[in-house]
């Protein structure tokens, strides 16, 4: 019996799988993109850039995120 596994993705803060989880959080459009290291402009990766196994990563973050419901609440509704 062949035994399935769950990828497991590199998480690092602005990576691909983190970029994509903050994206749904935030209520942002789904845009693959990620940070080679912090959040400079210049080391930006665009989806045109990105290798297959970074954008199934940033996917399973959205994903990931989706399914938790964990969204950002905007505004005054912080206290409601």
């Amino acid at each position: 019996m062949m035994k399935m596994t769950k990828p497991v993705y590199d998480t690092r803060h602005q990576g691909p799988w983190d970029r994509g989880a903050a994206d749904n959080f935030y209520g942002r459009p789904f845009n693959p993109h990620y940070y080679k290291a912090d959040t400079s402009p210049l080391l930006r990766v665009s989806k045109e850039e990105m290798t297959t196994e970074e954008l199934e990563a940033y996917k399973a973050g959205w994903n990931d995120n989706q399914s938790s419901g964990d969204k950002k609440i905007w505004g005054d509704e912080d206290y409601a």
